[in-house]
């Protein structure tokens, strides 16, 4: 079953940003709105902090003011935004707090997700995350750190669909945004890490994980399942506490 799903054929994956002006000269509609806002955020195209004027916004994406004002609350409702008295919105910041919290407690909410995923997952939703993750090697092949960015991101938050938990899916959701945007070291080529005293690429090894996820779930094996969020999460999390903690600047100390 697996491999007729993982060889299905892929609609075409490249990503696109506006620049201004809608795409392929098409009016844009509110939803492609929301994508494109939520991939802005995840690659840190838009940063932290960042203004979001609901007004420019408008005329940018040819929306009037009331679609508008309904994609950033939608946004502000996943974790994306924070919509502020009187001040507008903003994308939501990352401080020592919040980034304490996440480590602290993404594994346990990550491993849950999983767990359930396996009791819970139906053989279209498995289909569903088999899709993202061809569309994930698509951006690796082409070397998108966009792309990797935005597939892997789905491709997890296709996991917390298939755990059917409406308590843990917002959990879910605001650990993702922030795992994608601390987690950008992680796309960008460094040194291989070393498996068995052979090198292997971190990006290889997290494809690996998601081929290794999509037959656990497709097993129904709860127990291997854990297994791979964990071993996934102590792959990805070296990375981001060198976005966090990067190695200092060089620098001489003359007598």
């Amino acid at each position: 079953m697996m491999k007729q799903i993982m060889n299905s054929k892929m609609p075409d994956t490249q990503i696109t940003t506006p620049n201004g002006a809608p795409i392929d000269g098409k009016k844009i509609t509110k939803d492609e709105v929301l994508t494109l806002l939520r991939r802005q955020i995840l690659t840190m195209e838009l940063k932290p902090g960042d203004a979001l004027d609901e007004t420019s916004l408008a005329q940018r994406y040819g929306l009037s003011r009331t679609p508008m004002r309904e994609v950033l609350r939608q946004l502000s409702g996943e974790g994306y935004t924070q919509i502020r008295e009187h001040k507008g919105a903003i994308v939501s910041p990352m401080d020592h707090q919040s980034m304490r919290q996440f480590f602290l407690s993404a594994p346990m909410i990550y491993a849950a997700v999983s767990r359930l995923a396996a009791q819970s997952a139906t053989s279209p939703q498995i289909k569903v995350l088999a899709d993202l993750q061809n569309q994930f090697k698509d951006a690796v092949q082409h070397q998108s750190v966009e792309g990797m960015v935005y597939y892997n991101d789905r491709f997890h938050h296709q996991i917390g669909v298939m755990a059917h938990n409406p308590y843990l899916m917002p959990s879910l959701q605001r650990l993702l945004i922030d795992h994608a945007r601390i987690g950008q070291t992680f796309w960008v080529k460094k040194d291989a890490p070393q498996q068995d005293d052979q090198p292997l690429d971190k990006i290889t090894r997290a494809s690996q994980h998601h081929d290794a996820f999509i037959e656990a779930f497709d097993a129904g094996d709860e127990d291997e399942a854990v297994r791979l969020t964990l071993e996934h999460w102590t792959l990805s999390s070296h990375y981001m506490h060198l976005y966090i903690h990067p190695t200092p600047l060089e620098f001489d100390i003359k007598p």
